[in-house]
């Protein structure tokens, strides 16, 4: 007998008439390979033993396999490599295991001749006559198809070319899953599981009805009498072929788009068979005169149904790592607006290490510590750091368009001149030419205590938490504890004003009008060094733990090793008294009563830049990262890059100083100037326009000055008076933080 290949080498079986099925066995694979191979083989030993094991008869020593009797199943595998089918709906499947009804049918055939006693050798007569028919009947099949096969190759050619190419374009945009979904897919794909692999379905023959889908014509049909219905395979993410089939993959129900004008048109269905009919190209060609036969309003129909079908949500589908990659490139402004579009997106753009490089490149060194907020689900944070940016962005806000007509007026000092003005944390200390200080709260603008002990005017003084220290005119300094009051140190040895103070750590150097500095323990009260070389008064000094710098009104600026009390550089150059220095360690600059501002390399000692521009004495000057801004008494401000020697900007205009700037300060984006015309402005630093004025006296003009000024991230202090009577001398204290003043 005759060995039926599932049971070649193992069980046998003999065929008998009856019912002949069909058996439809899907294999998810991108390509035949070793592990399809292995899959299949794994599959007959698994129908084989699965179907002997089910039900076994024993008659005369034969075992019949099948649940009933003269049950026969035959395999044919057909692959990619193999056969192709244009039509195939399950375009990412690499290969398939179909089972055929063909040689089932004529083994019913044959069966219905056959009886119980006819021989063995009649029975393999009459099979292999019936399948030599069968050869037959598939040659003048095949010889009548090959007329029509090559009419729709050269039509499909196109088509395949333009398949193969958007199914390379897919594998190329395909998004990598998680690791949990890859285990999840390692398991199904396992060939060890065959179960897991293969979806065995049994169809009778010729009882699929209306539920196979039918092959459009003009597609090549897939070999084979009996086509599967999708619906056998195992259910898995496949290509849609239609528009229709990827609404449904996109989860949009067909009906959502129906236009609900009317009934259908007569022949639509008609019309949409003829459709389905015609090759690619055909369809292409017909949808182009179709559209151009379309009013606006349907145009924009077909594009409101079509457009949404294609849009992804790139970030969803990214690895969180890379969607944060890619969210890093966004400003903070649009991160935010980001956040609004899905919770999904929100959690994401709230990451705290993303915002905290945010904050960093704005400057913002410490997150945020807010209360509890209430959180979207659980275990969501909020960013501190994000909060900090928020912040920030909402304090500048303040700065260029808050409030200011309610700012606290702190009255003292009486008509006297405020000469020196410091602002740390919530504590502000003024100095005065009425020898004492007084030191003031920011939020409640309450005169907490007043620094009594010099015999002298104050003209200079530093501040580093609750330390304070003055110079004064009785050739003095002193440590005060602003907390207490208490002078702390009295330090001798100056024999004249001291006229310019810097304090670094636990160290301060002062300047006096005796052409010395000196160098203090802060906390001994000792002095450390002198410092001689000076021929006049050291009008300004700058410290930075290492070097002293001084300029004076022998025109000349110092580098000083405090350590070996040695001079390490003369820097000449200018022609008239030094009055402002900067030191960044790199570079000195220096501002004259010879209109000019030179740059100086604190290593070599050589001028680097002299910056030209100013018309009187530079009285002020500040030093950020490579941008100086520069205050003169010829009203204007200036901005400067001392790598270039550059002048970026000039701030005047329509809203400029009247009169001579007397002090300035700068952030990253604002630059805050004073001056004795009696007005505060502010300006951007990165365009040098005004924005507006922040202080501006009614007796400005005619005699109201603004001494000094001091900022902070959200304050802004001015000292103001006048010399001859008509402004009264006082504090003006502008808050820019809505926070504190809730408190």
């Amino acid at each position: 007998m005759k060995q039926d290949p599932l049971t070649r080498g193992g069980n046998t079986g003999t065929p008998l008439p009856g019912r002949g099925d069909s058996m439809g066995v899907s294999l998810l694979g991108s390509t035949p390979s070793s592990s399809s191979i292995s899959s299949i083989s794994s599959l007959s030993s698994f129908i084989s033993s699965s179907s002997s094991g089910e039900e076994r008869r024993k008659g005369g020593g034969e075992e019949f396999i099948g649940r009933e009797e003269g049950e026969v199943v035959s395999i044919s595998i057909v692959t990619i490599a193999e056969e192709s089918c244009p039509s195939e709906p399950f375009g990412t499947v690499g290969g398939h295991v179909e089972v055929t009804a063909d040689e089932s049918a004529a083994r019913e055939r044959d069966g219905q001749s056959k009886t119980s006693h006819s021989t063995q050798t009649e029975e393999e007569g009459e099979r292999n006559g019936e399948e030599e028919e069968c050869r037959k009947e598939d040659d003048e099949n095949e010889q009548g198809d090959e007329g029509e096969e090559a009419e729709e190759m050269g039509e499909d050619e196109s088509d395949r070319s333009a398949l193969l190419e958007e199914e390379e374009e897919e594998e190329r945009n395909q998004v990598f899953v998680s690791d949990e979904n890859t285990e999840l897919m390692s398991d199904r794909l396992n060939p060890e599981t065959p179960w897991t692999l293969l979806n065995i379905k049994m169809k009778r023959k010729l009882d699929h009805g209306p539920d196979i889908r039918p092959f459009p014509s003009g597609k090549k049909h897939c070999k084979g009498s009996n086509y599967l219905s999708p619906s056998s395979f195992v259910s898995f993410q496949t290509t849609p072929t239609t528009f229709g089939d990827l609404r449904a993959a996109n989860g949009h129900s067909a009906q959502r788009r129906r236009v609900t004008s009317g009934p259908s048109p007569s022949g639509l269905q008609d019309w949409l068979h003829t459709f389905q009919a015609w090759s690619g190209p055909e369809r292409l060609l017909a949808l182009d005169e179709l559209i151009d036969s379309c009013e606006s309003n349907q145009v924009k129909h077909m594009m409101q149904v079509i457009e949404p079908q294609f849009q992804r949500d790139f970030i969803s589908l990214l690895p969180k790592e890379l969607a944060l990659y890619v969210l890093m490139f966004l400003e903070p402004r649009d991160l935010m607006h980001a956040a609004q579009t899905c919770s999904y997106w929100r959690i994401l753009a709230e990451d705290n290490l993303l915002w905290r490089d945010k904050c960093r490149e704005e400057g913002i060194e410490e997150p945020l510590v807010v209360k509890r907020r209430k959180t979207l689900k659980p275990g969501f944070l909020h960013s501190p750091w994000k909060s900090a940016y928020v912040q920030q962005h909402r304090i500048e806000s303040n700065w260029r368009t808050g409030d200011i007509t309610s700012p606290k007026v702190l009255k003292g000092h009486d008509d006297h001149v405020i000469t020196c003005l410091q602002f740390c944390g919530d504590l502000i200390v003024s100095g005065s030419d009425d020898n004492t200080l007084k030191v003031w709260s920011a939020l409640t603008g309450k005169c907490l205590r007043t620094l009594v002990g010099h015999t002298g005017g104050v003209w200079s003084s530093q501040m580093s938490g609750n330390i304070v220290i003055s110079g004064s005119t009785d050739r003095t300094l002193k440590v005060w504890d602003a907390e207490s009051g208490e002078c702390v140190h009295t330090l001798y040895g100056h024999t004249s004003t001291v006229r310019c103070i810097h304090l670094h750590d636990k160290q301060v150097v002062s300047g006096s009008r005796d052409a010395t500095l000196r160098l203090w323990d802060v906390d001994s009260g000792e002095c450390l060094h002198v410092l001689t070389g000076h021929v006049a008064a050291v009008r300004c000094v700058q410290y930075d733990g290492r070097r002293v710098v001084s300029g004076g009104y022998d025109f000349m600026v110092k580098v000083w090793d405090p350590e070996t009390e040695t001079c390490l550089h003369t820097l000449q150059g200018h022609t008239n008294r030094v009055y402002s220095l900067q030191f960044d360690g790199a570079y000195v600059v220096s501002g004259s009563l010879d209109t000019s501002i030179r740059v100086w390399d604190v290593v070599t000692g050589g001028c680097v830049h002299t910056l030209t521009g100013h018309q009187s004495l530079t009285s002020g000057m500040e030093l950020k990262n490579n941008i100086l801004v520069s205050g003169n008494a010829d009203s204007t401000v200036r901005v400067w890059d001392i790598r270039t020697g550059q002048c970026l900007h000039t701030l005047q205009g329509p809203h400029k100083h009247q009169s001579a700037v007397t002090c300035l300060q700068f952030s990253r984006s604002l630059v805050v100037s004073s001056s004795d015309d009696g007005t505060v402005k502010l300006w951007s630093l990165a365009t040098g326009e005004w924005i507006r004025d922040l202080v501006a006296l009614q007796s400005g003009g005619s005699g109201g000055v603004v001494w000094r000024i001091r900022a902070s991230n959200t304050r802004l202090v001015a000292a103001v008076g006048s010399r001859n009577g008509t402004e009264e001398t006082k504090l003006v204290v502008l808050d820019f933080d809505l926070t504190d003043t809730q408190k």
